[in-house]
């Protein structure tokens, strides 16, 4: 059950849930209304944890890394998320890539210097390729060996899905934080903005910045906690899944505003994914942004 606090300006809701603390924070002081906000958003992430967690032998998830290359049909919310994983790889050209996380067998971001080896890397680079993957709804035939990894949907798709079930329930503003993935279904009572924290990449306990949001999500993808460093050289966890490496020079972190947590996810994971490009991306696509050099 999540603790609940009462404030000058409501209640918040906390609990953990996806291996991040979550919060709710609620612009009411009905103590009942919030209590039932906040078992509301812990269940949904609860939900979404136990269905796609790469951890847990029983979930839909491990059930399609085990299908070894038999023909599996999915869920339509499965199918969904696959649908969209799918789309945001033709849209990136190949970089946003919902196989890659098997990389992880070779990549270990613990602050070490234990940099892989080029073959290494290229021994695994087999199982890694959306295009390897037979997708026609609801049939997946994932490749022997091969992995689909939810990391980079999960958490967000859980905010608005708990976003959407709140609002059902309330009228009363409200923001989700999973993780630091955040959205607030509208402004304030009074016409004000919610204020968002900005972790610091050089001491994630501490704030970089203080931004103010009326509605809407936001979402920041970095490496402040996930690196390697070795001979003087930074290796961010933001892998290509072409090549299996970091990409090159990519922001300490970026954050985007965006309708949705799905969104704003997408479009900060791509804009690291461009590496010392990312600004110019940003630009070009006219995103509301801040980052960190």
């Amino acid at each position: 059950m999540p603790e609940l606090t009462h404030t000058a300006d409501g209640y918040s809701a906390t609990f953990r849930a996806m291996g991040s603390p979550c919060a709710v924070l609620i612009d009411s002081h009905d103590a009942a209304l919030s209590c039932a906000l906040g078992e509301e958003a812990e269940a949904e992430a609860l939900r979404i944890e136990a269905k796609y967690s790469r951890y847990r032998a029983d979930s839909v998830l491990s059930a399609i890394n085990a299908s070894g290359g038999t023909p599996l049909a999915v869920d339509d919310e499965t199918a969904n998320l696959i649908d969209y994983a799918a789309q945001c790889h033709a849209l990136s050209d190949g970089l946003f890539d919902i196989t890659s996380g098997v990389l992880r067998r070779v990549w270990r971001f613990d602050g070490s210097d234990r940099v892989p080896s080029a073959a290494s890397v290229r021994a695994i680079l087999p199982l890694v390729g959306w295009n390897k993957v037979a997708w026609r709804r609801p049939w997946l035939t994932l490749p022997e060996g091969m992995e689909l990894d939810f990391g980079g949907l999960g958490k967000e798709y859980a905010v608005d899905t708990a976003v959407m079930k709140l609002a059902a329930m309330t009228d009363r503003p409200f923001l989700v934080n999973f993780g630091g993935d955040l959205r607030a279904s509208g402004p304030r009572a009074d016409g004000g903005r919610w204020r968002v924290a900005i972790e610091s990449v050089e001491t994630p306990e501490q704030s970089e910045a203080l931004l103010e949001l009326a509605e809407g999500a936001l979402t920041t993808s970095g490496d402040a906690r996930r690196f390697l460093l070795k001979d003087g050289v930074r290796y961010s966890h933001i892998l290509d899944p072409r090549t299996g490496w970091p990409v090159k020079d990519p922001p300490r972190a970026v954050t985007v505003a965006a309708p949705t947590c799905l969104e704003a996810g997408l479009l900060s994971t791509l804009a690291m994914l461009q590496g010392r490009r990312a600004e110019r991306f940003l630009r070009r696509e006219g995103l509301q942004a801040w980052w960190v050099r």
